[in-house]
């Protein structure tokens, strides 16, 4: 009898709190997605040179344990110019986000911080290879990413694009080494 007293008060005080589901597609009852949540792998954008942190090198490709990924590198024009440090840049850059198994692996071995996990989850599509996301795509999930969270490169100093303009000795020295050579 006790048991059964116990099982009712249970019941009651659960009917009488509030609700704690959300109510998924009113965009007002939603819940916030927490800061660690890994969604969709995204590229980051270098907003001091105007160039994705991505050089194309293919280290994330090749470590994916689904191969949803495929990248294709050029030669950067504005290292040509002076104007960024990044020798090769990204050209193409696809991943099948239908096969993607949000492991991370790619953030991980990834040099450049180039790609994030973003916080980016309602991509559903009707079709089978609707969720083939393109460079442009990839980095307009970055660039909302970086704004939302504030997100920064790890390491700034390796990873930053602008170029860093040597002293005149060192310029000196090495364009005379490379005369005598």
């Amino acid at each position: 009898m006790i048991g059964f007293l116990d099982s009712l008060l249970v019941t009651v005080r659960t009917a009488l709190r509030r609700p704690v589901t959300a109510q998924y597609p009113d965009p007002s009852k939603r819940q916030p997605v927490a800061e660690g949540f890994m969604g969709f792998p995204a590229l980051t954008w270098d907003e001091d040179v105007r160039e994705p942190y991505c050089t194309g090198c293919m280290v994330c490709v090749r470590d994916c344990p689904t191969q949803c990924m495929s990248a294709v590198m050029d030669d950067n024009p504005k290292h040509a110019e002076g104007a960024s440090r990044r020798r090769k840049i990204v050209r193409e850059f696809e991943i099948n986000l239908g096969r993607c198994i949000l492991c991370g692996i790619c953030v991980d071995v990834c040099n450049f911080d180039a790609i994030e996990m973003s916080h980016e989850h309602e991509l559903s599509k009707y079709e089978r290879n609707g969720n083939r996301v393109d460079l442009t795509r990839l980095l307009e999930m970055g660039r909302a990413y970086q704004r939302e969270t504030g997100w920064g490169p790890s390491q700034p100093k390796k990873n930053s694009g602008v170029p860093v303009e040597k002293p005149a000795g060192e310029r000196e020295k090495s364009a005379g080494g490379a005369a005598g050579r």
